[in-house]
């Protein structure tokens, strides 16, 4: 506990032990650990969240580096939930971090408790899986905060923070919502989302990763070991869209702030 101590006393000068302690008790479950969640975990794990659990069925990809905290050439391969562990504990060893190699669907939503954590952070791409971790989110006591497209931007002084249905100009929170009227469902309550209204175009192609050392069958060569296919996304994704690490990385920043200044107040 004493190092523990040390690690936060910045944050506890300027918040204060009673706001720590609560903090500290908080318990927090990120979907999807890629460009947005990977750093909204770091900033959670080194702000005093000690109770943080991540779910991601992905392994790194070497075009994930551009983006992601966990992606090195080191890590190209492992699975993404247990790479980025390895990284938060060695910021905090005592925090309880519980890394999941699993994905939100209408099958495996019930195994993940929603209604045991105070926060649930939404950085999900899928959009039927994102939509469905919102409804069911939106029924717990705990507070959604949910990331929008974070793709084809650049501008970071675009990047926001509004309840869902007030979100402009960002597609995502448009299929959504369509998503919903559509099927006659919505979110029993309201949530913040953090977005971007700037959307660019891609300028390069998609034909293949350009590397041997991915494991996805994009790869220049073919697909690595197959045994690494099974939680590989990007190559089956109907559109990659280009993304930069300042960008994403804010998102993650201002979901875990999000938690943050709530657990204060």
């Amino acid at each position: 506990m004493a190092i523990e101590q040390a690690i936060f006393r910045r944050s506890e000068l300027l918040l204060g032990d009673e706001a720590m302690s609560r903090i500290g008790e908080k318990r927090v479950i990120i979907f999807g650990v890629g460009g947005v969640g990977s750093w909204c975990a770091e900033s959670l794990i080194r702000s005093g969240i000690r109770k943080l659990t991540i779910v991601d069925s992905d392994r790194v990809c070497i075009t994930n580096i551009n983006r992601q905290l966990m992606a090195t050439t080191k890590t190209v391969g492992q699975v993404k939930v247990e790479a980025l562990k390895e990284r938060l504990l060695t910021i905090n060893p005592s925090a309880e971090i519980t890394a999941l190699q699993q994905i939100f669907t209408a099958e495996t939503a019930e195994s993940f408790q929603l209604d045991s954590y105070d926060y649930i952070i939404d950085a999900i791409d899928s959009l039927k899986d994102k939509a469905l971790l919102i409804l069911m989110a939106c029924q717990t006591k705990a507070k959604l905060f949910s990331s929008m497209g974070a793709a084809l931007k650049l501008d970071p002084t675009k990047i926001q923070v509004a309840e869902f249905w007030k979100v402009k100009g960002d597609p995502l929170a448009r299929a959504l919502r369509n998503r919903f009227k559509r099927d006659k469902q919505f979110p029993k309550r309201k949530f913040q989302c953090v977005f971007s209204d700037e959307l660019l175009e891609n300028k390069g192609h998609n034909a293949t990763c350009g590397t041997e050392q991915c494991m996805c069958p994009k790869a220049k060569n073919g697909p690595g070991d197959p045994s690494l296919l099974n939680h590989e996304w990007c190559s089956s994704k109907a559109q990659i869209n280009g993304t930069l690490s300042h960008i994403t990385a804010i998102f993650g920043f201002m979901l875990a702030g999000l938690v943050l200044q709530d657990a204060v107040k």
